[in-house]
């Protein structure tokens, strides 16, 4: 008997979650929505320090995910949705109402940095299950490679680990899958059916042909041909079968490009206009919500809220609920391979094929060809030593590579894996060795992900960042007793030629972005000291302070003020690096016309003796330094000047008459934050003084920045009493007051989500809530 993959939907009882049969079947004779967004962004992480560092053109957010965070994904989990006098009626999830994938990576920086975004998309998730019997979360493949150009190893890994993150952020197995780019091939397809996924979703042009769902004759169509609104069963090789839906392109071509997000009632009226008789999906980024369109989420939620209240249009569903209630009666054939963004296939990913982005229409991607040889490469040496070396390490590499991504997610502990994989008995130095071995493949994955040959020029942040994944890679291959392949991958990579001259080709990009963020145990130790002093926890003789970034954590215990000893703890890896240091910290009374960045630190280690200076860093670490410093320093300065204005607030003289300023008043306006600080917080001065004050509050109102960041302690601290056991309704709706009489730039979004969750905006708080724009 062949092998099978999930069964048709409702076929064989089990085989898909149809738990909710209560609910309304849902038949292709009506007329039903699912609006899908794909949120996705490239991997960012240093690999050394395994976190995401600042990048300057996200300024003024830390990074790029940061920044689209809160303009798009935060927002679609907390979309306004307002009356007609602008007042807001609901605080709507728009993702328990529209279809989604996330990118595990994007996820795992999403739980260490936005946890409450992320709980609710979850959240959502388990609300559209409990409505429609399927929740509207699908998995993605883990590091958005193009599965058509993996190897089978590692479409194998892309599709396993992100089966396990789904399953550990969702709490059940998914049941589609998207893939990058929609880039799909028979092979792929194999895999996503292997594995138990049931569907994925598709560009109507990656249709090739259609037929009847058992043998007869298939029919060619086009993207103008298609029945897009049934899904269809592709019958594989292996006996598996997968289902395909496919959405509607031109709709979502409006939607991502063509300002439809403008008006949420010209959305709803073009979406119902184009509905009919089974299922209408739309497929963007979901970036495109908020951040490639500004209050685009409010159009979404707008249409999603006339869909949910049956506002003389379709219902709204998500595939896998249509797809329970409604298998296929036909089968397809794909165009193979292809994808949602290349015209040529998936050629946009290794050649020259004229699909680019990037705004410089006259540059070549020649480039592309020889960056994927380079990596592709040095990944097939990175495989064939984990295999060679990982038979010392594990009961079945490939079994604890598969697993691997368990660890990854949460859904195994190290301790719990490495007794389930590792070999017997195995000693701490090879235990140390498995550890590096499943990093190098981590980090050899990451490599290749799509976005490295998505732009125009191989010096850009993405392959960049390729570069320095494989460099990675590479480096923990040599750590683990295999070949040095650096030079043959900066050989392969002067194939690939840059269109800036400046660096020549890939391996003068590999030399000038990619090398220099290589960490040693010196660098580290320079970049724990340099915190440690910015942040004024510099540990005295004998005692001991720890610098922790995701990936590596630096313990300096100092035996005198300039030495000691450091120990660099590798994630996950059992057996610290012991090192000892000299060094001269930047004395207390610095010379502005030194660079405290200059001076060096000693390492000595079982490697030799290394000096390294900070200055050398790379800029974005150098930045992070710098972060560090000034926000000690705004801190220790905020501090000192609220202390020293609340005093100074209340000595506040009489206006007196023809008196148009403050006397010394270019004194007190470097203290106008701090003096604004004591007035928003409750300062009770009356008449004259109050006229007086107010008067000069008026006048220095202080730099746009200054503003904004007063605003933010504002918000913050309105959050602080808002969420308090009884909350002081009379003080918040004081400061609120005090805060529009200063002109401060309103941002109380943070505030009016907490008001919507504990259900604030009724009862004792509806005056407050109503302050702040509740209906």
């Amino acid at each position: 008997m062949p092998a099978r993959g999930p069964a048709l939907p409702g076929s064989i009882p089990g085989t898909f979650n149809n738990s909710a049969r209560w609910r309304e079947v849902l038949t292709v004779d009506d007329n039903f929505l699912c609006i899908h967004g794909h949120f996705y962004q490239p991997p960012r992480e240093d690999p050394w320090l395994g976190t995401i560092l600042p990048e300057g053109s996200a300024a003024p957010w830390l990074n790029w995910n940061q920044r689209i965070t809160r303009e798009s994904y935060a927002p679609l989990a907390r979309a306004r949705r307002l009356d007609g006098s602008s007042r807001i009626t609901e605080v709507m999830n728009c993702y328990e109402w529209m279809s989604f994938n996330a990118g595990p990576t994007l996820l795992h920086w999403m739980a260490q940095t936005d946890p409450d975004t992320l709980r609710l998309m979850v959240e959502a998730d388990r609300a559209s299950a409990k409505r429609l019997g399927h929740g509207n979360a699908m998995a993605q493949v883990y590091h958005h490679q193009i599965l058509p150009l993996a190897s089978q190893l590692d479409k194998e890994l892309e599709v396993a680990w992100a089966v396990d993150d789904f399953t550990a952020r969702f709490g059940r197995a998914p049941e589609g899958m998207w893939l990058a780019e929609a880039a799909v091939d028979t092979a792929s397809l194999e895999v996503l059916a292997r594995a138990g996924i049931a569907f994925t979703v598709l560009a109507p042009r990656q249709a090739r042909a259609v037929g009847p769902l058992e043998d007869g004759a298939l029919t060619p169509v086009d993207q103008g041909s298609l029945d897009i609104r049934r899904p269809y069963l592709v019958r594989l090789p292996s006996g598996r079968h997968i289902s395909v839906f496919f959405y509607d392109g031109p709709l979502s071509q409006a939607v991502a490009f063509e300002r439809l997000l403008a008006d949420g009632g010209d959305f709803w009226r073009r979406l119902a206009g184009a509905s009919g008789p089974g299922l209408t999906a739309l497929a963007t980024d979901g970036e495109t919500y908020g951040h490639h369109f500004t209050f685009g989420e409010m159009a979404l939620a707008y249409v999603l809220d006339q869909a949910r209240e049956g506002r003389g249009g379709p219902r709204l569903t998500n595939f896998a609920a249509f797809l329970a209630d409604n298998p296929p009666t036909r089968r397809v054939e794909l165009h193979e391979p292809s994808s949602w963004s290349c015209a040529h296939g998936v050629e946009r990913w290794r050649s020259d094929c004229g699909c680019t982005d990037g705004g410089h229409p006259g540059w070549r991607q020649t480039w592309r060809g020889p960056l994927r040889k380079a990596l592709q490469d040095a990944k097939d040496a990175a495989d064939q030593h984990f295999f060679q070396r990982g038979a010392l390490c594990f009961k079945d590499p490939r079994e604890a590579l598969t697993r691997y991504g368990r660890v990854l997610s949460g859904l195994a502990t190290p301790e719990a894996f490495a007794r389930d994989h590792f070999l017997e008995r195995l000693p701490a130095p090879e235990q140390d060795a498995a550890w590096k071995l499943l990093a190098m493949q981590q980090w050899g994955l990451a490599s290749l992900a799509s976005c490295a040959w998505f732009f125009d020029e191989i010096s850009r942040i993405e392959p960049v960042n390729a570069m320095t994944y494989a460099l990675r890679a590479l480096e923990l291959m040599r750590r683990t007793g295999g070949p040095d392949m650096e030079a043959p991958f900066a050989e392969a990579l002067r194939q690939a030629p840059s269109n800036l001259p400046e660096y020549g080709d890939g391996a003068g990009v590999l030399r000038a972005c990619a090398l220099p963020r290589r960490e040693t145990p010196a660098s580290l130790t320079a970049q724990a000291l340099w915190t440690l002093w910015a942040e004024d926890r510099l540990p005295a003789p004998g005692a001991s302070a720890r610098v922790a970034w995701p990936g590596v954590a630096v313990t300096v215990t100092p035996s005198a003020p300039g030495a000691g000893k450091v120990s660099i703890a590798w994630n996950l890896e059992p057996a610290p690096d012991e090192a000892s240091y000299r060094w001269t910290p930047p004395p207390s009374d610095p010379d502005p016309a030194r660079d405290p960045l200059s001076l060096p630190v000693t390492v000595t280690h079982p490697g030799g003796e290394e000096s390294f200076v900070p200055r050398a860093l790379p800029v974005n670490k150098r930045q992070a330094l710098a972060d560090a410093f000034a926000r000690r320093a705004a801190q220790r300065a905020w501090d000192a000047g609220k202390a020293a204005m609340a005093v100074g607030a209340n000595l506040v003289t009489e206006l007196q008459e023809a008196q148009t300023t403050m006397t010394l008043a270019q004194l007190w306006a470097g203290q106008w934050t701090h003096l604004a600080w004591a007035w928003l917080n409750g300062l009770e001065i009356e008449g004259k003084r109050l006229e007086l004050l107010k008067l000069f509050l008026g006048q220095c109102s202080g730099d746009p920045r200054e503003r904004e960041a007063l605003m933010e302690r504002v918000c913050a601290h309105a959050l602080a009493l808002a969420a308090s056991d009884a909350p002081d309704w009379t003080a918040l709706s004081l400061l609120v007051e005090r805060a529009r009489s200063l002109g401060l730039p309103e941002d109380w979004w943070s505030v009016q989500n907490l008001l919507w969750d504990l259900g604030l905006h009724h009862g004792a708080g509806r005056d407050f809530a109503r302050q702040l724009g509740f209906a």
